[in-house]
């Protein structure tokens, strides 16, 4: 009898320290830090993904706001915890342009687990109504020939805006006179005012205001036309090569196994295959992304090295 209560036992011990399958996760409900406050694109983008997922598993994705940093505090807390799926951390671009512009205490690329590119989008170069310009090349000639009169606004410096707007004036080979503000809002106001008359801001920001005329838009900073503006043009059919793209995706910790990433991976496809995630999405401004895990791992090494090469260029530096 006490060698059968000893296997028994020895049993339950070593079923309590198994891990959970692929097939059986979640058993519990998951968290996903959302590194930036409440109410921003990366909050509305976790919370809907969230949502559909606590329907599709069977249990409850809670979002945790963690801001503060450039999104560092809250990116370092999902980095550091336990790799078995229960708590993972929602990126943009900031990811990509913080280890250049901060002295961070992880690797973003070893030190996490890939899991899926989310979403992507444009930005939009948009310029106030009273400035005499109606096409990038027009900017261009003006910002060459008058290199005081155009003021760029952006959501402060060493921002997604702000180094994407830096490597658009590299590119093209103009004086960037740059107008950092504390966040998105204020720069837009600013700009809506003419008290600033040029800005790269997302398509949900800055669309609405391009409908309803209060802002002129000359491209979309993204390779391909938007779909829903087919009338605008992209950067690079006036600057070769140009590029910046607007996305979220998921991670993980270091050491995530790879069952749970693939089985991550294929529920938020299934997410981002549904019609209402696309016409969700577009609310926010961008598109479905999706993909595998490495290819949005070689999206996240490429973008450290273009922002790496833009604050060095540019000699871009935080306070």
């Amino acid at each position: 009898m006490t060698l059968l209560r000893m296997l028994v036992a020895a049993v339950a011990f070593f079923a309590a320290f198994t891990p959970v399958s692929a097939q059986q996760y979640p058993v519990k409900p998951v968290k996903i830090i959302v590194p930036f406050a409440p109410g921003g694109g990366s909050d509305f983008i976790a919370r809907f993904m969230a949502q559909r997922l606590s329907a599709s598993l069977g249990q409850q994705f809670v979002v945790e706001n963690r801001a503060g940093a450039g999104g560092m505090i809250g990116v370092e807390a999902g980095i550091r915890s336990a790799p078995d799926g229960y708590i993972l951390t929602l990126i943009s671009n900031s990811y990509t342009v913080n280890p250049s512009l901060y002295k961070i205490r992880f690797d973003p690329i070893t030190d996490m687990t890939p899991v899926i590119q989310i979403s992507q989008g444009p930005y939009l170069v948009v310029v106030h109504p009273s400035l005499p310009v109606h096409s990038i090349g027009e900017l261009l000639a003006l910002a060459k020939s008058s290199p005081q009169q155009i003021n760029f606004a952006s959501s402060g410096t060493g921002s997604i805006a702000h180094l994407a707007t830096e490597l658009f004036a590299a590119m093209a080979g103009f004086k960037l006179n740059h107008v950092p503000y504390k966040g998105t809002g204020p720069a837009l106001t600013d700009t809506l005012g003419g008290q600033t008359n040029a800005l790269l801001g997302s398509t949900a920001a800055t669309l609405p205001h391009v409908r309803t005329g209060r802002l002129r838009a000359l491209a979309v900073t993204t390779s391909q036309r938007l779909a829903a503006e087919p009338n605008i043009p992209t950067v690079a059919e006036s600057v070769s090569g140009y590029e910046a793209v607007l996305w979220h995706g998921l991670i993980g910790p270091k050491g995530l196994p790879q069952a749970l990433v693939e089985r991550l991976n294929a529920e938020v496809m299934k997410v981002l295959q549904l019609r209402e995630a696309a016409e969700q999405l577009q609310n926010d401004g961008v598109s479905p992304a999706g993909g595998r895990p490495e290819q949005f791992l070689a999206v996240i090494r490429k973008e450290i090295e273009v922002w790496r090469k833009v604050v060095n260029d540019a000699g871009v530096k935080t306070e």
